[in-house]
């Protein structure tokens, strides 16, 4: 019986992990995207997620208008960016109140 109940309980894990991004991780693209789009593998508490695009310096070059979407998704619009290097730092609380950071990279090459 209870290797019955193990072999059909939900997985025990409870992050919210990313899953994938527009643009995409460790992508070159050439020119600015209208926003960052970000999706998690769990559902998110919008008032403790967020989400920050930096360029090479540590400015901030997003408009801060971070909104989570469908649950999963967060998405933060950009200010038009020159070409270079660009990070994404987020931070995700899901529902269940397990917390996660990461971040991951970008490039808008010249055309």
């Amino acid at each position: 019986m209870a290797l019955c109940a193990a072999a059909t309980s939900p997985p025990a894990w409870a992050h919210a992990f990313l899953d994938h991004a527009l643009p995409k991780v460790g992508s070159t693209i050439t020119q600015t995207p209208a926003n960052v789009h970000i999706w998690f593998t769990q559902d998110l508490e919008p008032a403790f997620s967020t989400v920050q695009v930096v360029d090479e310096a540590g400015n901030r070059v997003d408009k801060g208008d971070v909104t989570v979407q469908s649950g999963d998704e967060m998405l933060v619009s950009l200010k038009p960016l020159p070409p270079g290097k660009y990070k994404v730092k987020w931070h995700a609380l899901s529902v269940d109140t397990h917390e996660t950071d990461g971040t991951f990279e970008f490039i808008i090459a010249s055309q």
